[in-house]
Order: C-alpha cells, then sequence, then structure tokens
C-alpha cells in the first residue's frame, strides 16, 4: 500500500507543480506532503486538502491539467443510469478508485482518482463493457462517495439511497399534514357557517318575543322582517355547514387521523438506527399519546463523522422533527374536531334552553311554533357537537415532547 502511494505521489507532485507557480503552496510544503502521504499511506491530495487547506478546486484544476481530461465533484444529484451498477461491489472499486458517473450515447464516463494507471482501465474495461470509455479525475474522497451513495447496500449503512428514501417519508409527511391542514380549514369554516346559525336564530328568538310583547304595534311589520333574515341566516349557515359535513369532513374520523399519521412514522423502523438507547418514558393510554411517546427514543445523536455521515444523520434527524410536527398537526386536527363540537354543544344547551324557557314563560299558541323549533334545533346541534366532541375526549391535553439527549 505504502509502495503504491510513494509511485502515485512522485507522478501527482509533478502535476500539482501549478500549485506553486500559482503561489498557492510552497515547494517546500509539496515536498512535506508529499512524505507525510507516503508514510501514512495517503494519497498526497488528501494530505494537501485537510492539512494544508489547499481549495479543492485548485486540487482538481492541477490533477486536470496534469492527467489532460476533465475534472469531476461528487454530487449525489447526478442521474447514474442504473444498468451502469449493475455487477459492480464496493470491495472491487475501492481496489482501484473508480466509479461510473454517466453515458454519453455508447461512451461511459468514468471518476478515476488516477485516471492514467493502467491496471484501472483493464479493471474497467473487466467489470462494465462498453463501446468507449471517457475517463474524468477526481479526488478519493469524493470516489468513495460515488461508492457509498449509489451502490445498493445494506439499509442503515451510508448510501445516497437512504437519503433519498427518508426525503419520500418527509414529503409523505408532508402531505399528509397538508392534508390535515385542510381538514382544519373545513372545520374553521363550519364553525362559521354555525355563527350565521347562531345568529339567525337569535334573531328568531328576539323577533318572536318582540311580536308577543308588542303584536299590536306599527313597529310589527319590522319585527316579521327580523324573523324572515333570522330564518335566512340560519338557513344560509345550515346549508353551509351540511355542505361540508357530507363531503370532506366525514370520512377522516378520529380513528383514521391517527392511524394515517401511525403509518406516516415506519419511516423509524427501517432508516432510523440508534447506538445508544433512548429515554424511557411511561406510555399513555391513547394511541396518539404513545406516537408521540415512541419518538422519543428517537432523538438522533450526532458524532463527528465525514461530510457524507453527517448529512445522513441529519436527514434522520430532519425526518424524526418532521414525524414531530406530523404528531402535533394531528393533535391540531383532532382538538379542531373537538372545538368544533363544544362549539355545537354550548350553541345547542344555548337555543335548548331558550326554546324551553320561551314555551315555559309564554302560553301556548301560534307562536310556540317558534319555541319548538328553537329548542328541537338546540337538541340537534348538541347532539351533533357530542359526535364531533366525545371520540377525541380521551386525548391528552398536552403534546409529548422529545427530550434531548445530555452528552
Amino acid at each position: 500500500m505504502t509502495a503504491k502511494h510513494k509511485e502515485r505521489a512522485q507522478d501527482v507532485s509533478i502535476g500539482f507543480q501549478i500549485l506553486i507557480e500559482r503561489g498557492i503552496l510552497t515547494p517546500e510544503e509539496l515536498d512535506q506532503a508529499k512524505i507525510s502521504a507516503v508514510a501514512r499511506g495517503k494519497d498526497i491530495e488528501e494530505v494537501l486538502l485537510a492539512e494544508y487547506h489547499v481549495p479543492k478546486h485548485h486540487l482538481l484544476e492541477a490533477l486536470s491539467e496534469f492527467y489532460h481530461c476533465p475534472s469531476i465533484e461528487y454530487d449525489e444529484r447526478l442521474p447514474v443510469p442504473p444498468e451502469l451498477l449493475e455487477g459492480l461491489d464496493e470491495e472491487s472499486l475501492s481496489m482501484t478508485p473508480w466509479f461510473p458517473v454517466m453515458r454519453d450515447d455508447h461512451t461511459v464516463v468514468i471518476a478515476a482518482s488516477d485516471p492514467g494507471n493502467a491496471f484501472l482501465r483493464r479493471e474497467v474495461e473487466r467489470l462494465l463493457p462498453a463501446e468507449r470509455y471517457e475517463y474524468w479525475v477526481a479526488l478519493g474522497e469524493d470516489i468513495q462517495w460515488f461508492i457509498r451513495d449509489f451502490l445498493h447496500a445494506r439499509q442503515g449503512h451510508l448510501i445516497g439511497t437512504e437519503r433519498t428514501g427518508l426525503a419520500f417519508w418527509r414529503n409523505t409527511m408532508a402531505h399528509w399534514r397538508t392534508r390535515m391542514a385542510c381538514y382544519r380549514n373545513d372545520l374553521a369554516v363550519a364553525r362559521t357557517n354555525l355563527a350565521f346559525l347562531r345568529w339567525g336564530l337569535g334573531i328568531v328568538a328576539l323577533s318572536t318575543t318582540l311580536l308577543r310583547l308588542r303584536a299590536s304595534e306599527p313597529a310589527a311589520p319590522l319585527y316579521w322582517s327580523m324573523m324572515a333574515s333570522g330564518f335566512a341566516l340560519s338557513l344560509y349557515g345550515l346549508i353551509g355547514y351540511l355542505k361540508i359535513r357530507k363531503s370532506r369532513m366525514s370520512p377522516p374520523q378520529h380513528q383514521t387521523l391517527v392511524e394515517v399519521t401511525a403509518a406516516t412514522l415506519q419511516f423509524l423502523e427501517n432508516y432510523h438506527f440508534i447506538d445508544t438507547p433512548g429515554a424511557t418514558i411511561p406510555l399513555r393510554r391513547t394511541m396518539l399519546a404513545r406516537l408521540g411517546d415512541f419518538l422519543a427514543n428517537h432523538c438522533t445523536i450526532l458524532y463527528p463523522s465525514p461530510t457524507s455521515r453527517e448529512r445522513t444523520h441529519l436527514a434522520r434527524e430532519r425526518n424524526v422533527l418532521a414525524a414531530q410536527r406530523t404528531v402535533a398537526a394531528c393533535y391540531r386536527t383532532i382538538y379542531a374536531r373537538a372545538r368544533t363540537g363544544l362549539a355545537f354543544i354550548r350553541s345547542g344547551l344555548s337555543f335548548t334552553s331558550l326554546g324551553l324557557g320561551l314555551l315555559s314563560y309564554f302560553s301556548f299558541g301560534a307562536m310556540s311554533f317558534f319555541d319548538s323549533f328553537l329548542f328541537a334545533a338546540g337538541m340537534l346541534m348538541a347532539a351533533d357537537g357530542l359526535i364531533w366532541y366525545l371520540p377525541v375526549r380521551k386525548e391528552q391535553s398536552k403534546i409529548p415532547r422529545c427530550p434531548v439527549p445530555q452528552g
């Protein structure tokens, strides 16, 4: 291994003379970097990048000029054709670092740390048959990232497909949160229609009372107009509410909301791995509360690591935070249902009491029909409110929070 790096360091150091000409390195620094690379069995560009802080694009420019070929940097967004990866494995690629990055008609572009290596070219031709090859130079570290990210491996390893899967689940949770936001908007519209219904029934109650007390006054037509406008407002609010009640609000029942939320958190079983056990907290009784408790054991702990590994850790952490937002959104949706139910119960009890009070206070007559209407409307509103409210009565009043890991 040392002999190989010594031979390559001797060759590549000639190409890095351009760094001396541009004043980026001194001859002494380049010699020291070459000696250090050979002694530690590393590529010289790795030493220059880590210890002498030479910008990557300067190294790639020098290597490109030395090998007389284009250069390429690692980019996980590259659309590598899947057929180029068939039959390749990480072990064989790591022996002579190279990776197929694209295909242009019948030409396959190969990213290689040493494009001039004859053994590497023979290995490429053996493992990846093609009509023509084009070799682009890349840093050894970038090629290792290509290998880890684009080759399929066991779940839990640092591969680009894992981040793609995590991104898919984040999109899934975002879609579900958007749907729940739409449901909450529907519930807000329902409460707005309830306000129209409440105002209309209140005007009807006021007009019937005034007609009984002052039926002979010249203002009696005004009271009948008030009653008509009250019925119109009530009808407007009722139609708006029933339109929503029969369409989008009825299907997502409380249990459905919780079950779909649980389904969007399944990524934790396949993608999230914790080296140390999470905090243990007592589980609560309801399913949604248990989901919140379940997230407490999936707080990602970040350790010093290369960029690719750190991005994978951060992708996992983003998914856990997205899961917390999804559970919180489910809570908000359920509580919006409960709030809507309580509003109907409150209004229903008010009009039931008002209708019963008017029936008791005034003697039975023609106007008693309106009192009975208020009483019946109040009972229906209270019953509908109970249908909204009772299924969510047992949910916790406090959204569970994930503890912050110590150390």
